[in-house]
C-alpha cells in the first residue's frame, strides 16, 4: 500500500514538475544554436532604417519574427532549449533538457503541418513512476491531435510563431535606453505581459510587486532584427534568482525540420498525454 501511494504521489509530482518546467520553457529556455556571424542580410530580409526611439526600435526588431523563418535558443535556470521555426514549410522543432534533484528530462518535439512527434527520455529516481517510457527510449511518439486539447506543452501555434513572446514583453517595457550600437537596457512591467511565453502567469503572481520592474537587456543585429532578449528574475522565497535569455538567428535561412524515420516512430502512449495534462 505504501509503495502504491508513493507511486501515485510521484506520478502527480512528475506531471506538476513537467508542466511547470515546460510552461516556463517549452516556449522559452536554450542550448546553443548556430548564429549568423557576419550580420549581412539573409534570404527574404531587407534592411530598414532603425527608429530613433529605443522602444520603437525594439518593437520594430520583432517584425521579422512574424515571417517564421529563424532559429532560436532559450535558457533559464536549469532548463535549456533550442529550436527552429520554418513557416514556409509549416514546420518547427524544439529540443529541451532540464533536471532537478529527482528527475532529468530530454525532449525533442517535431511539428510538420498537422503531424507532430515527441521523443522523451527521463532519468532520476522519479522516472520509475512512468515505466512505459523505458520501453520507448530512443523512439519518437506520434501524437494524436484529438488528445492534445489543453496540452500546450505538446502543441505549436503556427499563427503565433515566436517561442518566447518577445513582442509582448517589449510592449510591456516601462523604461529603456540605448547603451551602445544595437544594445539596450531597461525595465519591463511583467504584469502587462502575462500572456507571453517567457514568463507565465504563476511566476508573475509569485513575484508580487517586483514583477512590475524586471531588469532586461536586448540586442539587435545590423539589420535591426532582435538577436537577444534577457530578463532578470529576482529571488522570491526559496526560489533562486534566474536569468532568462532567448536568442534568435538565421533569419530567412533556417533549415526546415524533417520528420523522424518511420523505423523510429511509435504511437504515443496514454501515459504521455496524462503526464502533461497536470
Amino acid at each position: 500500500m505504501c509503495r502504491e501511494s508513493n507511486r501515485k504521489e510521484n506520478d502527480v509530482n512528475i506531471r506538476r514538475w513537467s508542466a511547470g518546467v515546460l510552461a516556463a520553457a517549452l516556449f522559452v529556455p536554450g542550448l546553443a544554436a548556430c548564429k549568423s556571424e557576419d550580420g549581412s542580410p539573409t534570404a527574404g530580409s531587407t534592411s530598414a532604417a532603425k527608429p530613433a526611439d529605443p522602444k520603437e526600435a525594439l518593437l520594430a526588431s520583432t517584425k521579422e519574427l512574424q515571417k517564421g523563418n529563424f532559429t532560436f535558443t532559450i535558457k533559464g535556470g536549469e532548463l535549456n532549449g533550442e529550436g527552429t521555426v520554418h513557416l514556409p514549410s509549416k514546420s518547427a522543432e524544439m529540443k529541451m533538457e532540464t533536471s532537478s534533484e529527482e528527475l532529468s528530462m530530454n525532449m525533442h518535439l517535431v511539428f510538420i503541418d498537422n503531424d507532430s512527434w515527441v521523443k522523451l527520455e527521463l532519468g532520476g529516481a522519479m522516472a520509475d513512476a512512468v515505466p512505459a517510457f523505458k520501453a520507448m527510449k530512443g523512439k519518437y511518439q506520434h501524437l494524436d491531435r484529438s488528445k492534445l486539447d489543453g496540452v500546450k506543452e505538446l502543441s505549436f501555434d503556427f499563427a503565433d510563431v515566436d517561442p518566447a513572446g518577445a513582442e509582448k514583453m517589449i510592449n510591456a517595457i516601462t523604461d529603456v535606453k540605448q547603451t551602445g550600437d544595437g544594445a539596450y537596457e531597461g525595465t519591463i512591467d511583467a504584469t502587462k505581459a502575462a500572456d507571453s511565453d517567457l514568463l507565465d502567469e504563476d511566476t508573475i503572481k509569485t513575484l508580487g510587486a517586483q514583477a512590475s520592474a524586471l531588469p532586461f537587456t536586448a540586442k539587435v543585429d545590423g539589420q535591426g532584427r532582435l538577436s537577444e532578449l534577457t530578463v532578470q528574475v529576482p529571488a522570491v522565497g526559496s526560489a533562486k534568482a534566474q536569468t532568462l535569455t532567448v536568442t534568435y538567428a538565421n533569419y530567412g535561412s533556417a533549415t526546415a525540420p524533417k520528420a523522424p524515420a518511420a523505423s523510429q516512430v511509435v504511437e504515443a502512449s496514454d501515459q504521455l498525454y496524462e503526464m502533461f495534462k497536470g
